[in-house]
């Protein structure tokens, strides 16, 4: 707009985009002032990085649910899960775009004062409230990635104390059965060692005995000895070989059950690395800057409703009523303020849809004029069936018998 006072300052691209995200009518805007170009724009700027910040917390909280299993401060990069998060960042922060869009143009100016009402307030609650579910579902991602290293840490002592504890617990389920075992086969290797013992001591006696002297009596009967020690010790040992070989057997069945157990145990520890744990350890640690943070997006999300009810009313907010009032008219549409009081005595407004009530009135008028031509053929009727009665009645009622 130009005149002799004021002269518009042209537009940008990036301007008009804002103007479009925060609902703004850019043919009215193109003819407004500066403060109210750059009061929309601000607005769309806050809604389109609203959209922005959700779709990357939604994409980051996608990749967390979604991503592997694994030691909290390794980095197991899925590229698969992680090109999904993009895609679904990009939808979800899409979807908050519009949803805040809408919540952002749906909100009435109030009363044209900064003045908040108690009237105002409440007509705004259904989008504070949207509003602040929003912003809680946006910063609890941002929060999580904000203290990422903190987490991960306190993540991974957690894991390594569950890895231990279900380590301990399989030693007291599988270790009894180990020992027990291991005893046994120790019972069994001492016995087998003792009658090698004896034979090996009872054949260096019988050595002895025969280097001395000639192989006499004593020496016979050591070697007597020593040949049934030994066939003690060969039978012993073809005794206790397959109990032996058995309990090994066994033993080794419980190790690898053992071994599976560990495995499942740190499978187990690995997934303590999901969403809700982080959230939890992040308010653990956090404290009051998670606090802050959530007042934070609050801040963000509810400062567009607070301040579209605070602000006074500018020539763009009265050149848009005069457009909607001049598109009313020129539609034939008639609205009297306070024209009645429902129920609880409230002031209601009467809208009158002048060229709908003119179609109808036609119609009616077209009805009853129908009627009255309709009744005036059927009197002319009469009229004529009387004189023809008049001329010869015995023909009309032999005419009517007939019928």
């Amino acid at each position: 707009m130009k005149t002799e006072y004021y002269q518009t300052p042209s537009s940008s691209r990036l301007m008009r985009m804002f103007w479009k995200a925060a609902g703004g009518d850019r043919y009215i805007l193109e003819k407004a002032t500066y403060g109210d170009q750059i009061k929309y724009m601000c607005l769309g700027g806050i809604v389109l990085t609203t959209g922005v910040m959700a779709g990357l917390a939604g994409g980051y909280a996608f990749y967390t649910i979604f991503e592997p299993r694994g030691i909290a401060l390794e980095d197991n990069l899925s590229i698969s899960t992680a090109v999904l998060s993009i895609l679904f960042g990009i939808i979800w922060g899409l979807i908050i775009f519009n949803i805040d869009r809408f919540i952002v143009t749906s909100t009435g100016k109030g009363d044209g004062t900064e003045a908040i009402t108690w009237e105002e307030f409440k007509t705004a609650i259904p989008r504070i409230i949207m509003g602040t579910i929003i912003a809680l579902t946006i910063s609890k991602p941002v929060e999580i990635r904000m203290f990422k290293s903190e987490i991960d840490t306190e993540i991974h002592n957690k894991q390594i104390a569950l890895k231990e504890k279900y380590i301990l617990q399989a030693d007291s389920l599988f270790q009894p059965r180990i020992d027990r075992i291991n005893n046994e086969i120790e019972d069994l290797n001492n016995e087998i060692q003792a009658q090698t013992e004896r034979s090996v001591d009872l054949e260096d006696q019988y050595i002895e005995e025969a280097r001395i002297i000639t192989v006499g009596p004593r020496a016979r009967a050591i070697k007597e000895q020593w040949d049934r020690a030994k066939a003690e010790e060969i039978l012993i040992k073809e005794t206790y070989a397959p109990i032996i070989a058995e309990a090994r057997s066994e033993l080794d069945s419980i190790y690898i059950s053992k071994r599976k157990v560990i495995a499942e145990s740190s499978q187990k520890a690995k997934n303590l690395d999901g969403l809700l744990e982080k959230i939890i350890v992040s308010h653990e640690l956090s404290g009051w800057i998670g606090v802050f943070v959530t007042l934070l997006f609050l801040a963000i999300e509810l400062t567009p409703i607070f301040f579209k009810l605070m602000l006074i009313k500018t020539p763009y907010d009265y050149v848009e009523e005069n457009i909607k009032e001049l598109m009313k008219a020129d539609q034939g549409v008639y609205v009297i303020r306070d024209y009645f009081q429902d129920k609880v005595g409230k002031e209601r407004d009467l809208t009158k849809h002048i060229n709908a009530e003119k179609i109808i009135s036609e119609k009616i008028e077209l009805q009853l004029v129908q009627e009255r031509l309709s009744q005036y053929a059927l009197s002319k009727y009469e009229e004529k069936l009387k004189k023809e009665i008049d001329a010869d009645p015995k023909a009309f009622v032999e005419q009517t018998s007939n019928a």
